[in-house]
């Protein structure tokens, strides 16, 4: 049995570059109030990896959904143990300032791709902070992604902060939330369009159907938010990410896979490429993993041959 991936690039590797795991409380994970009742219970990666199967997905990045270190930990470990999990976008006390010893703990962790605060929940003015500042640029020197979660009306002041930091590389999550059950696109687009200005950073295509009523939705209501980001960030620049287990209050994994190819659909096979997989290995730097499970096929290709 041929396998096409065994002398592929890095690229030709389907990833999801955004999802959840947590084992469940109501005090550890507040935010999941009583309109996200499905979403009250453990989601671990016995659960994700019938997930990823369905949609031939060959690796993922699990993402922080709380803000401790127990949970990075946790997270780590998991990753650890589970080959499907390429690495780890993971939660330290950026601000505070022990920051720097947390991080020498934890960035020597190849596993460890990213740091991410939920920005979404902070008051206005949070990212101008200096103790913001001073952690962000220790982030840089440990050669980590930052992953920017937040609301569309945070985009002026992700901006500026961004443009302090023009050497750290930026993953912009959830295509910064935009109102789409409004059907607002403005002021979101023209704001999505100038912060693509800036090279640094990328975007997930994620989190959108939550933006939508998760209930209420179609593919065609939420294509011209998408078109907007593949127009201003281009394919280089866009990554695929499901925000699974929250995704499934309103859309099946599967499926979510399958309107991201039918909007990309007209796009070359390179460009395809880096949307599903390419652009998330490039910036995350999931290439090592690639290569483990690109040999472990091989060996099983190779071993189905004889």
């Amino acid at each position: 049995m041929q396998n096409d991936k065994v002398d592929a690039n890095v690229d030709s590797f389907r990833i999801d570059a955004h999802h959840h795991l947590w084992r469940y409380s109501a005090e550890e994970y507040g935010w999941i109030d009583d309109t996200m009742q499905p979403l009250k219970q453990d989601f671990l990666a016995s659960e994700l990896l019938p997930a990823l199967i369905s949609a031939h997905v060959d690796g993922a990045v699990a993402v922080q959904a709380r803000q401790t270190i127990a949970e990075t930990e946790w997270l780590l470990a998991i990753a650890q143990t589970t080959p499907s999990i390429w690495g780890v976008v993971g939660w330290l006390p950026i601000s505070s300032p022990d920051f720097r010893s947390h991080l020498d703990l934890f960035s020597g962790d190849p596993l460890l791709k990213g740091l991410r605060h939920v920005v979404q929940a902070e008051a206005e003015g949070f990212l101008d902070q200096k103790e913001f500042d001073d952690g962000i640029s220790a982030i840089e020197g440990a050669g980590l992604v930052y992953d920017i979660l937040i609301l569309e009306s945070q985009l002026a002041e992700t901006m500026r902060f961004v443009d302090r930091h023009p050497k750290q590389s930026f993953v912009l999550d959830h295509i910064a939330k935009p109102r789409i059950a409004d059907d607002e696109i403005e002021p979101w687009g023209s704001r999505i369009r100038e912060l693509s200005l800036r090279p640094n950073v990328v975007c997930k295509v994620s989190g959108m159907v939550t933006e939508a009523d998760p209930h209420h939705w179609t593919p065609a209501k939420l294509q011209p938010y998408f078109d907007v980001v593949l127009d201003a960030f281009g394919p280089q620049r866009l990554m695929t990410g499901t925000d699974w287990p929250v995704l499934t209050l309103g859309c099946e994994y599967s499926q979510w896979w399958g309107i991201v190819e039918d909007w990309i659909s007209p796009l070359t096979p390179d460009e395809r490429a880096q949307i599903l997989g390419g652009t998330a290995a490039r910036v995350y730097g999931l290439q090592a993993r690639a290569a483990d499970a690109a040999q472990s096929e091989k060996q099983i290709s190779q071993g189905e041959s004889i």
